[in-house]
């Protein structure tokens, strides 16, 4: 008897024909996720599950599933997995770490670029019309990136990825993540400093670490308060390891310059949210 799977979202074509090879697959044919009705109905009587960080797999979930041995997620991160809940039940929990190492540090570097040399307020100032005169000194000037202090939270492989990027601008790169990595340290010329240190010292401080119940929120007000009024933050992780609302604060008071985010608490971010009315937050 072939095994059942439910899939949440389409798949690239190649990936999809080899699971149907082997598999009778349940297929949620859709960019869109599927509603918690749809997943708990899906769901049911499955041997396994192949998800995405919109779904949460949970004990009700897993009660409909009794023959489940496996969920995979289409993702890096997999917090939105009750882990302990299926380890308790010997369902295996798979994840794709490490597909995205490279591409999530271009990302961040991207958003680093974008928004200390105001690329995205640039392109609306042309679009818009609002580019009345040539040029003068202080339009659209930004702040330098060459030379300048980069501050990693969470060294692990996107965290390396981003620092060893960092060689071509000539920055000093500093971090702080659970561990130590003196091989890297050695390496790549970093220096391990408190998350505090990181924090007041950076004139950049990217986001690389796992949510956890330690991280949620790991970046609030009084962290924010800690940076320098010149700094940027940029949130490559995942959106909970920021407070937002602390965050709206800091852009709107000045307490840093700016922040970029690929990731936010609530997404898709809704229409009128507070930061789709800054400039100095690139989205």
């Amino acid at each position: 008897m072939r095994p059942k799977v439910y899939v949440t979202r389409r798949l690239p074509f190649p990936a999809f024909e080899l699971l149907k090879k082997y598999c009778d697959v349940d297929l949620h044919d859709s960019d869109e996720p599927p509603s918690r009705g749809e997943l708990k109905e899906h769901a049911r009587g499955k041997d396994a599950l192949l998800c995405l960080l919109t779904d949460k797999i949970d004990r009700e979930i897993m009660d409909l599933a009794p023959d489940l041995k496996v969920i995979s997620t289409y993702s890096v991160g997999y917090d939105h997995i009750d882990v302990e809940e299926a380890t308790k039940r010997g369902i295996y929990v798979t994840h794709t770490p490490g597909v995205l190492t490279e591409a999530v540090a271009d990302l961040a570097w991207a958003l680093l670029l974008a928004v200390a040399r105001r690329v995205v307020e640039a392109d609306r100032c042309v679009r818009e019309g609002e580019w009345t005169i040539a040029w003068y000194p202080t339009f659209m000037l930004g702040s330098a990136v060459y030379g300048k202090t980069l501050g990693i939270i969470g060294l692990g492989r996107i965290g390396t990825a981003v620092a060893r990027r960092a060689k071509g601008f000539n920055m000093r790169v500093i971090y702080y993540s659970r561990t130590k990595k003196p091989w890297l340290e050695e390496e790549l010329g970093l220096e391990f400093k408190s998350l505090e240190e990181v924090l007041r010292e950076s004139d950049f401080v990217v986001l690389t670490v796992a949510l956890t119940e330690e991280t949620y929120h790991m970046i609030g007000e009084r962290e924010l308060r800690l940076m320098k009024p010149t700094a940027y933050l940029i949130n490559v992780s995942r959106g909970a390891v920021v407070d937002t609302q602390a965050l709206v604060r800091a852009l709107r008071e000045g307490w840093i310059a700016g922040a970029a985010l690929d990731v936010f608490e609530e997404e898709p971010l809704p229409r009128g949210h507070p930061l789709t009315e800054l400039d100095n937050v690139v989205l």
